[in-house]
């Protein structure tokens, strides 16, 4: 037999494994059932070590405490089948190495069937409570899940609903005076409606693709095709197909030229910056200055979308990224995705979006890229 002192220390040694893999027992035993069966035969194993160190100073009712205590875990921990397994394992143990005569699975005494008896039934009953705690516990995610996509349902029609009747009326009236009276108005007149069709029915469009775009990011529809990038080359394309929206504020662009590359989809950083310059452009007066700014810190690269305007509400500063959510200080419309879509594209380049206040007003966004080394060029290339 194993000397006493050799069985404390594999008991210890065996425990410490025994823990780390019960830290992992719950997210994998649904994905890998054989988890539960693997660790209720680690557990009896280990309940042995453990009882081999105690034979010499304790009574062996203690030593079947611990084997029971080894059934109670993975009753808690795994499914019925595997606490079954486990009971039957630590009953077959301690009937084996404790119970005389030792060595085989006869039984002398009685009592010790009571002994394996309740075992098995705290492992049926632990078990099946848990079982049942288990399906409560989906049941009541399965409600939850339920309750908040109808709540993004119905907000997201009440959005639509609200944000589009204006366009859409706008888009009516202009184009029944066109039809009905086109001849009538001046050159002048029809452009003005016409150009007030064509930017209604924009917006429009915008807001449906930003619904969209929304769901592909949460869907996990979009890949993304990393390549090395210049944030000040992307912020210029963005300043310049805005440079309408823009006319009416004061733009300043603080990018030094030698920020470091980062390797991101520039299709998808184009777009979160230009939400940030858009909801800036649309929340603030005319005459506001719009600051944007880029940082390095360390291994990662801030970019900052900055308005002097009448600044966020403090019940809203935590919560403008939110899906359909908009500031009740903000005005003119969209569906609240714009920042949301901002957030998403940015946690998909393992980046963070947040909102802060501007000491003396206003409002930052900022939204952080980590910096990779950039690859160097060849040689051949550096001595031309």
């Amino acid at each position: 037999m194993l000397c006493r002192c050799h069985c404390t220390e594999l008991a210890a040694s065996f425990y410490d494994i025994f823990t780390r893999a019960l830290r992992y027992s719950n997210r994998m035993d649904k994905a890998r059932p054989w988890i539960g069966y693997a660790c209720a035969a680690g557990a009896a194993l280990l309940c042995t070590l453990i009882g081999l160190a105690m034979a010499p100073r304790f009574d062996i009712v203690n030593i079947a405490m611990v084997y029971l205590v080894a059934v109670v875990v993975v009753a808690l921990r795994f499914s019925r089948g595997a606490a079954i397994f486990s009971s039957v394992l630590c009953v077959a143990a301690f009937d084996f190495m404790f119970v005389p005569p030792q060595g085989t699975f006869t039984v002398d005494d009685v009592q010790y069937l009571l002994t394996f008896a309740i075992m098995l039934a705290v492992a049926l009953v632990i078990s099946g409570l848990m079982e049942s705690g288990r399906r409560q516990a989906e049941a009541r995610a399965a409600l939850a899940l339920e309750a908040e996509t109808e709540r993004i349902r119905s907000t997201l029609l009440a959005s639509i609903s609200h944000d589009l009747r204006t366009p859409l009326a706008v888009m009516t009236g202009a184009s029944s005076s066109l039809a009905e009276g086109g001849e009538r108005l001046s050159p002048q007149e029809r452009i003005a409606l016409a150009q007030s069709i064509y930017g209604q029915a924009r917006d429009m469009s915008e807001q449906v693709a930003k619904v969209l775009q929304m769901t592909r990011l949460e869907t996990g529809g979009i890949a993304l095709e990393r390549d090395w990038a210049a944030i000040p080359e992307i912020a210029g394309s963005v300043l310049a197909r805005l440079s309408e929206r823009l006319a009416r504020h004061r733009l300043l662009v603080d990018l030094p030229a030698d920020l470091p590359l980062v390797r991101v989809d520039a299709t998808l950083i184009d777009q979160a910056l230009t939400n940030l310059v858009e909801n800036a452009a649309r929340h603030t007066p005319a005459g506001t200055v719009v600051q944007v700014r880029g940082q390095h810190r360390s291994n990662e690269l801030v970019v900052s979308v900055e308005d002097f305007g009448i600044g966020i509400d403090d019940n809203d500063i935590e919560r403008v990224f939110d899906k359909f959510h908009r500031g009740a200080s903000a005005g003119g419309g969209g569906v609240g995705l714009g920042l949301a879509i901002c957030r998403a594209i940015v946690r998909l380049h393992q980046g963070k979006a947040w909102a802060e206040r501007i000491p003396g007003g206003g409002t930052a966004f900022r939204f952080t890229l980590p910096v990779e080394e950039a690859p160097r060029p060849p040689a051949d290339a550096e001595s031309a």
